[in-house]
């Protein structure tokens, strides 16, 4: 992905977001380097401008909770951007590693496959979708292929029209590989999916070389399927136990409402053609309201 360690890149890619007047220092004359100084850095954190400079070098490779939090404060990281520091500089011992596990539990299968008002599905830490109910493949039948959250945001021409708020998915994608990233920044898979997707989409290099750290958490998306139109659905995200590098994904409609119409002609959709093989009629597919 680079050639510096995962704490300098992250260290230097927040350094470089702040401005001094972000931090309440004064701004004199043309600056040769984008955002603040090191020294400034050090200046704020407490610590000397060497220990600083060696610790985004990556030549301290064990500062204290105390230095940590110093420097958190210093950068204005929020809680999750905290953690997040806070695992790069664990030994490789410490972390928690999913060691390329991608099968998903027959038990976690099974309950999404009776959730047939609910697209759920389960992900990797680099957004790969390990499985899916059939109305969340349903819900996904406008892509190439339903595979990886973010390959289809930013590689998928149906990407732009599918998610509304598009840039906002685009963000956000990015910000849960780079957490999950820091969890295990030596995951062969991770890096596989940042390598193909930097070579695809320069939108993604960029916003990848931002290090935002955001992971899944309870919010509302607009989406818009090619065949049932506009979707306004509620979704949280779990960690699955036994699997903590998996998360299942659960959409929602609000009751009676358009998306709850269109999630039954989606189901319609998904069962139809199970029905044409046992040579039985399939559900009358109805619109969504407007």
């Amino acid at each position: 992905m680079s050639n510096g360690t995962p704490l300098g890149e992250f260290l230097r890619a927040r350094r470089e977001a702040l401005k001094p007047h972000d931090v309440g220092l004064p701004e004199h004359g043309r600056r040769r380097v984008p955002g603040l100084r090191r020294e400034e850095v050090a200046l704020l954190a407490g610590v000397s401008s060497d220990y600083y400079i060696r610790l985004e070098q990556g030549r301290e490779y064990s500062p204290s909770p105390q230095v940590l939090e110093a420097v958190a404060q210093a950068l204005k990281l929020n809680a999750e951007a905290t953690d997040h520091l806070n695992r790069l500089c664990l030994a490789a011992s410490q972390r928690r590693r999913d060691h390329g596990h991608a099968e998903v539990s027959g038990q976690l299968l099974q309950l999404m496959d009776g959730w047939q008002h609910t697209p759920a599905f389960v992900l990797g830490p680099a957004l790969d979708v390990l499985a899916g109910n059939s109305l969340a493949t349903a819900l996904h039948s406008g892509f190439d292929r339903f595979d990886n959250l973010a390959r289809m945001v930013f590689v998928d021409p149906a990407g732009r029209d599918f998610y509304q708020e598009w840039e906002r998915a685009a963000h956000s994608c990015v910000a849960e590989i780079r957490a999950a990233y820091g969890f295990d920044p030596d995951s062969t898979r991770i890096a596989e999916v940042v390598a193909e997707l930097s070579e695809g989409s320069e939108e993604f290099a960029d916003l990848w070389q931002l290090h935002e750290v955001k992971s899944k958490s309870q919010e509302g998306k607009h989406l818009r399927h090619p065949q049932v139109g506009d979707l306004h659905i509620a979704f949280a995200a779990f960690t699955v136990n036994g699997a903590p590098h998996q998360q299942l994904v659960v959409y929602q409609a609000e009751p009676a409402s358009p998306t709850a119409a269109a999630f039954d002609a989606l189901r319609a959709m998904a069962t139809a053609p199970e029905q044409a093989e046992r040579g039985t009629p399939g559900p009358a597919l109805s619109s969504p309201e407007a």
